[in-house]
């Protein structure tokens, strides 16, 4: 029988071992952790954040910003004496130093701004988390510090330029861009001082009107300075902190009175005032005395627009910005001499224009005639489609003449200039017809005055009032030249082997030439249609300006040589090379150029490239650019003192043009002056240059178009309507003592001169003040075209 193996035993199971609930121990593990890694996060956001980590967090203050910030900057422009006339700007900030600025404003701004201001290092912790729990409460309640409001405003923090790839991630980017503002904050706290802080603050903020800075701000508001403050002009500027718009007092009166009195109440619970004080000054109202600066700030002045144009290539290329650097330009302008010129210019000018409306308004018609002296029938209209404003309201009545000729002659009240008031503005009831007529009946004037030796330029006046007449006759306007550019027919022939004691004699004559293949003649006509037949020197005919002689000597010199030597001394239009270029019709030039080239005569031949600009300094005075005289040889030493020579016998020879001078004030110490009277065709344009041992001066007077002028030598001629401006200014400049030009001799020759210059002139006796008629430029060629001659190509308009 097989064996059998005994059954199992039935006794109950083990129990099985308790499971175990891990999920606690896990979660505890992972906190741990997520605190762990929260910790480092914590630790190395600001690093992250600081390095812009993979481009997530934007650009942050460096290193080189933080102790060298740049805040923009008002450039500033400043005389050859030291006179601040003006700025250039997008945010008007000129910064104080913090000694400048009223203690009550600085209490006031801690008061309100930042009690703990002293306490903290950048960051307020207890502020911090006040806001916090004001948030949670639906309150709003800032915590910034003055130092991070610094870091915010200096660094522009939260700028375009200043966000990664988070930062437009809405709560995320609000949370970057304040961590950003704390770590800048943070440092700014370690570099600078708690006094340092508060003038960066007080000069970068915004106060409202375009103000930036509390200097600027002091001006605008209450047309004071920051230490000469108020308590209640301080209390305001605080308060306008919070929000330079909506606080604006200027706009906004109600809410700056109700948070300047929330600044001052802060004032008092702070101690800074007795509470008594406090009391009355909130009941005292904002009186303001408000006054914003333009972007370009200060007089309107013509030379402004060359100096901007000269600084604005000069940044282009070194990489500066006139606007925003802070820079310091200073200039070749002198205030005191540019004051003179614009006093001499307007009394003149305003004399002249009584005369020019009484000689009109006696011949019962309006100025702008033709060459027969008849009135140009339509021209006011012609004028006007010329315009701008027309163009404008051509485009916009298009097709409806009727609404286009209606706005044309509709009235209004228009600020228009005029010279019967001081302040040479007055308000009229106009149309845009009647007000360009009315602007067309004024003569313009332009002026320049420059030293010779240095090519400083020390007054420049382009106009009557820039406020009203915005056109430079002193660079951008050109006209012809007439007998002022006869000095340029000597020049070649003296620098060819003439000299001044040669003689032409005063006879009509023929000038043969060819013009395109053909065969012209040209027969120029003396002022005064009368040749005295006098062999005259060349002195004593360029003295007295007589057409005969420089049109016979321009035939012998060469017309073409005479443009050459004109370029060479400093005309830079274009010259067409005729044969009555000497008698100014080759072409339009500027008072600039012809300032540039007789200018040449008294710095014994070098050439001057005029200059508005001596230096550049950056904002703390350090210079960045010198700019020195640049001169070039055009002509001989020996030409160039000739020719000063030459110039003087307008008032040294008989019935000389200049002789005018001799009613002025000019004539201590011997002194000696020369230069050239110049006339147009039908007087449209009145010259003078005018020399003396120092300086150079140009002036020309003429219509606004060529067809506006006079109509006879007595109230015509250069003598008598540019050359008593060139006499009031030279009376000013001697009589200024401080500016330290005094008459006397030009001078002497620097090297030996090999030509005969001093001759007797076979003329009449010499008189103290002969009654000297200019020429005219474009003389006698109508006599050749009644003959059957065509007018040369060459010459017509």
């Amino acid at each position: 029988m097989a064996d059998l193996k005994p059954l199992a035993s039935a006794s109950p199971a083990a129990p099985k071992p308790p499971v175990r609930r891990r999920w606690p121990l896990r979660l505890a593990s992972w906190s741990w952790v997520g605190f762990g890694l929260l910790v480092i996060l914590f630790l190395v956001y600001p690093f992250l954040v600081s390095t812009n980590f993979m481009f997530l967090f934007g650009k942050s203050p460096s290193l080189a910003d933080l102790e060298n910030p740049k805040v923009e900057q008002a450039s500033e422009l400043y005389t050859s004496d030291g006179v601040l006339i003006g700025k250039y700007f997008r945010e008007n900030r000129s910064p104080v130093a913090l000694s400048q600025m009223s203690p009550l404003l600085i209490k006031a701004l801690i008061a309100t701004e930042d009690v703990r201001y002293y306490e903290h290092a950048g960051i307020d912790l207890t502020a911090v988390l006040g806001g916090v729990f004001s948030s949670l409460r639906g309150e709003k309640r800032g915590g910034s510090t003055i130092t991070q409001q610094l870091a915010k405003n200096l660094y522009k923090i939260r700028r375009q330029q200043s966000r990664g790839a988070l930062g437009y991630i809405p709560v995320v980017s609000t949370i970057i861009a304040k961590t950003k503002e704390w770590l800048t904050a943070v440092e700014l706290e370690r570099r600078y001082t708690k006094q340092e802080i508060l003038r960066m603050y007080l000069n970068t903020v915004e106060y409202g009107s375009n103000a930036f800075g509390i200097k600027v701000a002091a001006k605008t508001f209450f047309s004071t300075s920051p230490d000469s403050l108020r308590p209640e002009e301080a209390a305001m500027l605080v308060g306008v902190l919070n929000n330079p718009t909506a606080y604006n007092p200027r706009f906004h009166p109600v809410a700056a009175l109700r948070r300047r009195n929330v600044v001052l109440d802060r004032m008092g619970q702070a101690g800074v005032l007795p509470k008594a004080e406090i009391a009355a000054l909130k009941a005292t109202p904002i009186v303001l005395r408000y006054h914003v600066e333009p972007h370009i700030d200060g007089p309107d002045t013509y030379f402004r627009g060359a100096i901007s144009q000269f600084v604005n290539a000069w940044c282009d290329s070194t990489g500066h910005d006139m606007y925003r650097d802070g820079l310091k330009i200073y200039l070749t302008i002198d205030s005191r001499m540019q004051a003179h010129a614009e006093e001499a210019l307007h009394e003149r000018m305003k004399a002249l224009q009584r005369q020019f409306d009484n000689f009109w308004r006696n011949k019962d018609k309006n100025p702008w005639v033709d060459e027969e002296g008849n009135e140009i029938p339509d021209f006011i209209a012609t004028q006007m489609r010329r315009t701008e404003s027309y163009k404008s309201l051509a485009n916009r009545y298009r097709n409806q003449p009727q609404r286009l000729d209606s706005a044309l002659n509709a009235k209004r009240p228009m600020k228009v200039f005029t010279w019967k008031h001081d302040d040479n503005d007055t308000t009229l009831v106009m149309s845009p017809l009647d007000s360009l007529a009315y602007y067309k009946h004024f003569l313009q004037s332009g002026m320049m005055c420059m030293d010779p030796f240095t090519g400083q330029i020390k007054a420049w006046v382009g106009g009557l009032d820039y406020r009203f007449f915005q056109y430079d006759h002193v660079k951008q306007g050109r006209r012809q030249a007439g007998s002022t550019f006869k000095p340029f027919v000597y020049l070649t022939a003296l620098d060819n082997g003439y000299s001044p004691c040669d003689r032409i004699r005063d006879q009509r004559v023929t000038i043969n030439y060819v013009e395109n293949g053909q065969p012209m003649e040209w027969k120029p006509d003396n002022v005064t249609r009368e040749y005295t037949g006098i062999n005259m020197t060349l002195r004593h005919a360029m003295a007295r300006s007589v057409n005969s002689v420089t049109a016979q000597l321009t035939e012998k010199v060469g017309w073409e040589n005479v443009a050459k030597y004109a370029h060479k001394v400093g005309i830079t239009s274009p010259l067409l090379a005729v044969p009555s270029i000497g008698l100014g019709s080759g072409g339009d030039v500027s008072v600039y150029e012809m300032v540039d080239a007789y200018s040449t005569f008294l710095n014994t031949g070098f050439r001057s490239e005029p200059r508005l600009v001596t230096r550049i300094e950056d904002r703390n005075g350090n210079v960045i650019k010198q700019f020195d005289p640049v001169q070039k040889r055009a002509i001989s030493a020996e030409t160039a003192w000739l020719m000063t020579y030459m110039l003087r016998g307008g008032m040294e020879e008989p019935g000389g043009t200049s002789q005018a001078l001799w009613d002025y004030e000019l004539w201590k110490n011997d002194n000696q002056i020369g230069g050239k009277t110049g006339t147009t065709s039908n007087y449209s344009d009145g010259w003078y240059m005018g020399m003396t041992k120092d300086l150079m001066t140009g002036v020309w007077v003429g219509g606004e178009d060529r067809s506006i002028h006079f109509t006879g030598s007595q109230q015509g001629e250069g003598g008598r309507t540019a050359l008593p401006i060139f006499g009031k200014f030279m009376e000013k400049i001697y009589q200024d003592k401080e500016l330290g030009y005094t008459p006397g001799h030009f001078p002497k020759p620097s090297v030996k001169i090999t030509k005969k210059y001093t001759c007797v002139s076979e003329s009449e006796p010499r008189r103290r003040r002969a009654e000297a008629v200019d020429t005219i430029a474009a003389d006698n060629l109508l006599e050749q075209m009644n003959n059957g001659g065509g007018l040369p190509d060459s010459l017509k308009p």
